[in-house]
């Protein structure tokens, strides 16, 4: 049997390979290129029979921060709220000089330089861990249930420490895949 060594045919681009490819006839440019209209470009003019009167604009001024200060105290008050709630299980974290792996109530985290990936425990199918048998290494990967998987890598100060991680991990999966 023969195989063709080359081919005559040009590969077609796609999607994945070149980002400039519109691979439908019905999709239009960016919104960017568009003309917008003149009108919205002027500023409003403003009528001096509508504008509020100088005496009611202290008041309004006065009571305006009050109401910020209550939003600002609330929105500070749930935050910590929500802090206290998500610290209440225990937490693996462990990182390196440039990324992290964080296991905790909320799900799975990996962080790598400025890029993060979050994993929530109801699309984790599992979790497994290999902390390297040379060297210093421990890796982290995430199995979800639509047949992905993500891994993380950390490097340990120690090989101590790096013997350490697994126990550590453990008591905090089974904490949390107890309770779904």
């Amino acid at each position: 049997m023969e195989q063709s060594i080359d081919s005559n045919k040009k590969p077609e681009f796609a999607a994945g390979t070149d980002p400039a490819f519109i691979p439908l006839p019905g999709l239009a440019a960016p919104a960017a290129t568009r003309k917008t209209e003149p009108e919205s470009e002027a500023a409003p003019e403003t009528d001096p029979e509508t504008a509020p009167e100088l005496d009611e604009a202290p008041e309004a001024a006065a009571e305006a921060p009050e109401a910020e200060a209550d939003a600002v105290a609330d929105a500070v008050a749930d935050a910590e709220g929500e802090a206290e709630d998500a610290e209440d299980g225990p937490v693996f974290e462990i990182s390196d000089r440039r990324g992290s792996i964080r296991v905790a109530r909320e799900g799975v985290r990996f962080t790598l330089d400025d890029q993060e990936a979050d994993f929530d425990w109801s699309e984790i199918g599992a979790v497994e861990m290999n902390p390297a048998r040379f060297g210093r290494r421990f890796t982290v990967t995430v199995h979800l249930s639509s047949r992905r998987w993500f891994n993380a890598e950390v490097e340990a100060a120690s090989r101590a420490q790096l013997k350490e991680w697994p126990a550590e991990l453990d008591a905090v999966l089974d904490a949390y895949f107890e309770e779904s």
